[in-house]
C-alpha cells in the first residue's frame, strides 16, 4: 500500500479539532465532579445540605469562551428545587459568591432560605452584592471572610440608582420635568418600598420591627453607591449574626471555579508558605 501523507495530516488536524472543541467541556466535566465530592465533605462535616451559587466566568464553551453569570431564574429554580429537596430538620449552608442579579430571582431565593425550617447560614468566602446581600439577609447566620463583603439592596432602573432618580426630580420644577421621567420616578420609588418592605419581612423576626425598618431603610434609601462595600463590622452593626469562621474547604471549593485565562500573564501570583493549600497564580 503507498504512503500517503496528505491522509495523516488530515488525521492530524482532525483530531486537533476534535480536542479543541471537546477538551473545555471535559475539563468542566472534571471540575464539576470535584466540586461535588468537596461539598459532600463540608456536608458531612457541617451536618448540612450544601448548596452553592457562585458566578464568575468559567471557560466551558467552543475554544474556552467564558460565560458571564448573575442572578437569574435559571439559579432560582435550582436553588428552590435544592431548598424543597432537603428535610425539614436539615440545616441548609448555601455558598455565595455573586455580583447580583434579578430582584425576582434574588427575592425568590431569600423567601425560601428564610422560610426553611431548620437552621440556614449563608457562607460568603469574598462578596455578596445587591442581590447577594438579599439573600444573605434572609440566613439565620451569614459566616463572612474577614474581608468579604456585602452591599447595598436599592434597585437599580435602567443603570440608574432609583434613590438618585427620586432626588432628581425633587430638585427640578415639575414643569420642567418630562413625562417619562416621572413615570421613572413613579417606579422608582414603588420599587424602594417594595425592597424595603421584603427587607423587613426577612429581619423582623432576628431583629424586631422597628429595628428591621431601620436596617432596611439604611439598606436601600441610596446612603452609598449600590457597589459600596459593606463590610463584616458594619454588617455586625447592623445586630445580624454575623462570624468570620469560614470552612477552610469552602476556599478549597473556590479554587475549582476558575477564572478563564484572557490574558498573557496573571493579575495576581504568590508562592504558598509552607501548609498553605492554596495554589499559585491565581
Amino acid at each position: 500500500m503507498a504512503y500517503d501523507p496528505y491522509s495523516l495530516s488530515g488525521i492530524f488536524w482532525l483530531l486537533i479539532f476534535l480536542y479543541l472543541i471537546f477538551m473545555p467541556q471535559m475539563k468542566h466535566q472534571m471540575l464539576v465532579s470535584a466540586r461535588r465530592k468537596l461539598m459532600e465533605k463540608i456536608g458531612e462535616k457541617r451536618g448540612s445540605n450544601v448548596i452553592t451559587m457562585i458566578h464568575r466566568q468559567e471557560s466551558v464553551g467552543f475554544l474556552g469562551i467564558p460565560i458571564y453569570r448573575f442572578i437569574d431564574i435559571d439559579d432560582s429554580e435550582k436553588v428552590l428545587r435544592a431548598i424543597r429537596s432537603t428535610p425539614k430538620d436539615k440545616p441548609i449552608d448555601l455558598i455565595i459568591h455573586t455580583p447580583g442579579g434579578l430582584v425576582l430571582a434574588a427575592t425568590q431565593i431569600a423567601k425560601a432560605l428564610h422560610d426553611h425550617p431548620a437552621k440556614t447560614t449563608v457562607i460568603v468566602p469574598h462578596y455578596a452584592m445587591s442581590g447577594g446581600t438579599l439573600i444573605a439577609l434572609a440566613a439565620d447566620e451569614i459566616i463572612m471572610d474577614p474581608h468579604a463583603v456585602l452591599g447595598p439592596v436599592d434597585p437599580q432602573l435602567m443603570n440608574y440608582p432609583a434613590p438618585s432618580i427620586l432626588r432628581a426630580v425633587e430638585r427640578k420644577d415639575p414643569k420642567d420635568i418630562d413625562d417619562q421621567t416621572l413615570i421613572m420616578a413613579d417606579i422608582a420609588e414603588k420599587a424602594i418600598n417594595q425592597v424595603r418592605d421584603f427587607v423587613v419581612s426577612l429581619l423582623r423576626d432576628k431583629l424586631g420591627e422597628e429595628r428591621a425598618k431601620e436596617v432596611a431603610k439604611t439598606l436601600t434609601e441610596g446612603r452609598w453607591t449600590h457597589d459600596y462595600p459593606l463590610t463584616v463590622e458594619t454588617v455586625k452593626e447592623f445586630g445580624l449574626n454575623v462570624s468570620t469562621d469560614v470552612p477552610p474547604e469552602v476556599y478549597e471549593l473556590m479554587d475549582l471555579y476558575p477564572q478563564p485565562i484572557m490574558q498573557r500573564h496573571p493579575g495576581v501570583e504568590f508562592v504558598p508558605s509552607h501548609g498553605d493549600r492554596g495554589r499559585a497564580g491565581k
